[in-house]
């Protein structure tokens, strides 16, 4: 464990420099994200949808529900799973009043969207992560 002078120290001499506390910078972390996001994205489409390797589901694969209609158990199961982090991730799509997805937009319009989300999100767990690290540290 580090001692309460050492963590002072460290304070006082600006080694923590980094926004908010963090390892990385913010504009490292919001590219990661946004990687890790389109990554998802890819590959639990292309993995668990029926219309193939796709960025973002087609007709008859839903948004969400991608895989949980399959009569493949392992499929259905990890549907089951990764649906809190779908919701997480499509956000503001999956709302009613926001008929964004029903007139199939052109995917620069659907990957514009997301990346605007995206940031808007990362920078809210790089806020929230630099707050626990500041709060563990003092």
């Amino acid at each position: 464990m580090i001692g309460e002078s050492y963590k002072r120290h460290l304070l006082n001499t600006g080694v923590f420099c980094y926004p908010m506390g963090m390892g990385i910078s913010r504009t490292k972390f919001i590219i990661l994200f946004l990687i890790s996001g389109f990554a998802f994205l890819f590959i639990t489409t292309s993995l668990l949808g029926t219309t193939g390797p796709r960025g973002f589901p087609q007709p008859p694969d839903s948004i969400l529900r991608t895989g949980s209609d399959s009569p493949i158990a392992w499929k259905s199961a990890i549907s089951a799973f990764i649906i809190p982090i779908k919701i997480v991730l499509i956000g503001p799509l999956l709302l009613p009043s926001i008929n964004f997805l029903k007139e199939d937009p052109p995917p620069p319009f659907v990957a514009i969207y997301l990346i605007f989300y995206w940031t808007i999100l990362a920078l809210i767990i790089y806020y929230l992560i630099g707050k626990l690290k500041r709060f563990r540290l003092s």
